[in-house]
């Protein structure tokens, strides 16, 4: 909840996260993996656990035995659309009550639950939309027709189990189960850093394969993320800065941050080598949602669940990613109120609680102390803050490029995996960051330096502007253009 005026302070911000600036061996075992800290930032605290408990080895045999290409190269149950049939067979045990046993303890391994729910969460997809991806496989121009329309007892209670404990849907997500908490490493000294160090848990069609465009298209973001620490404790030291009103000090958060987001963003512009374009619809069928989907119009029924009536969860997106809204929210950037938006606001539900609470402190901290307007008090501030400003415009201008590039040349399919219009959705936000930008160039006093100045600094953010300007039609122009194309 957003912070307002007449609202008591905030705690300090050691007691609510009384780990933040903890080195990760620190962190008590079993606590939530993705317990934000200044040194892991919105990684996992430690690295996944691979292997589940043995009473899970049921589980544990299909989901390695499912992808469409396993791990030693040989075809796997999607590969010829057995996996349906198996767990139809009872091939896989109701493991509710050993999930409920793990639950049950004082303090519950959390490592242990993320792990079960990134597997169950995997299957729970696999089957569901098994077959829309033998329609897809055998017609391409045949859309994705429709999924299973029930999940079985056998995954729906461990799911929900699993999910209720961690505060999450009860479904595919970013953080706990596509990316974040799927990868190993080749080699545990050389950490997270090394791209070629990074290998998947799990996967669908061909991730297992470190070479393959699903597997670049997940370690990509996971390489992104792992450079989040020190965005992290910029933000923290900048909240401070303002509290203190240390101009100094705000200048030194604002570069700690600008060079996090640079190197972010180099990960980021890697992954049109690591995970080409054309491939990119195909495995995409396994991370759709159900709902606003064609594939589940009335939503899936969780077998012994919410009374038997059916439950609609978005399905998995980058947009659930914690980088931009940590910025949205430090920035006090303003987006619109609008039907968009909503779906903007919807989607922090499927973050993992620490991010969801971490998020919530910093919008309502830079609300409470007013970092924006801390920001335009001095020229320099002004500089790095606008600076800041268009990490964010040029991380979402890349998005779009993302899905204007990988999914609306490729498809008609209207909506994108977490149920967002495909061609409105990213724009609305992009403009948002444009539009403030534009009006802090202006009202700062920044736009009248950079006028009377001829110094290479002012020439840079002449130019910086520039660009915002040029895009912000092409833009406009691109939305029109692909919203008439589609009769949206």
């Amino acid at each position: 909840m957003a912070y307002l005026q007449d609202d008591p302070p905030l705690p300090p911000l050691a007691t609510l996260f009384p780990y933040l600036e903890h080195d990760p061996v620190e962190l008590p075992a079993g606590l939530d993996p993705f317990t934000v800290t200044t040194s892991t930032g919105f990684l996992p605290s430690r690295s996944p656990l691979v292997d589940l408990p043995p009473t899970f080895d049921a589980l544990s045999q299909i989901v390695r035995e499912m992808p469409v290409t396993k791990e030693d190269g040989h075809p796997g149950l999607l590969a010829e659309y057995k996996l349906g049939p198996l767990i139809d067979s009872g091939a896989l045990p109701d493991l509710t009550d050993a999930v409920r046993d793990i639950i049950a303890a004082e303090n519950p391994d959390l490592e242990i639950v993320t792990a079960l729910f990134r597997d169950y969460s995997f299957l729970a997809s696999s089957f569901l939309l098994e077959p829309c991806w033998e329609t897809w496989s055998k017609n391409h121009t045949a859309g994705y027709g429709l999924g299973r329309q029930t999940l079985p007892r056998c995954i729906a209670g461990p799911l929900m189990r699993t999910a209720e404990v961690l505060d999450i849907p009860a479904f595919m997500s970013y953080a706990a189960s596509y990316a974040l908490y799927n990868y190993k490493l080749v080699d545990p000294k050389l950490g997270t850093s090394v791209y070629s160090n990074l290998r998947l848990i799990r996967g669908f069609e061909n991730g297992l394969d470190p070479t393959s465009s699903e597997a670049g298209f997940i370690l990509t973001h996971i390489h992104m993320v792992q450079e989040t620490g020190p965005l992290v404790d910029g933000a923290v030291s900048l909240l401070k800065a303002v509290e203190a009103d240390d101009v100094s000090a705000g200048k030194a958060s604002l570069q700690t941050m600008l060079k996090a987001m640079h190197r972010i963003e180099v990960s980021m512009e890697n992954m049109w080598s690591h995970s080409l374009p054309k491939d990119y619809i195909s495995y995409r069928t396994f991370i759709f949602g159900i709902t606003n989907q064609s594939m589940f119009p009335n939503g899936v029924v969780y077998e012994g669940e919410n009374n038997g009536k059916p439950l609609f969860f978005r399905g998995e997106s980058g947009a659930n990613d914690s980088i931009i809204p940590l910025l949205d929210h430090l920035c006090e950037i303003p987006m619109p109120k609008n039907p968009l938006m909503d779906i903007l606001v919807d989607f922090r539900n499927y973050r993992p609680k620490p991010h969801r609470t971490f998020l919530a402190y910093v919008m309502s901290k830079a609300a409470e102390l007013g970092v924006r307007a801390f920001c335009v008090k001095d020229m320099q501030l002004a500089q790095l803050y606008l600076k800041l400003l268009d990490h964010v415009r040029s991380f979402r201008w890349r998005h779009w490029l993302f899905a204007r590039e990988y999914i609306i040349k490729r498809t008609s399919h209207p909506t994108a995996t977490g149920g967002s219009p495909i061609v409105t959705w990213l724009p609305n936000q992009l403009m948002a960051v444009m539009d403030l930008m534009e009006s802090v160039y202006r009202d700062s006093g920044l736009e009248d330096k950079a006028r009377a100045g001829d110094s290479e600094e002012w020439k840079f953010v002449k130019g910086l502007m520039a660009n915002v300007e040029e895009q912000h039609v092409k833009l406009d122009r691109e939305v029109k253009k692909y919203c008439e194309e589609r009769g949206v």
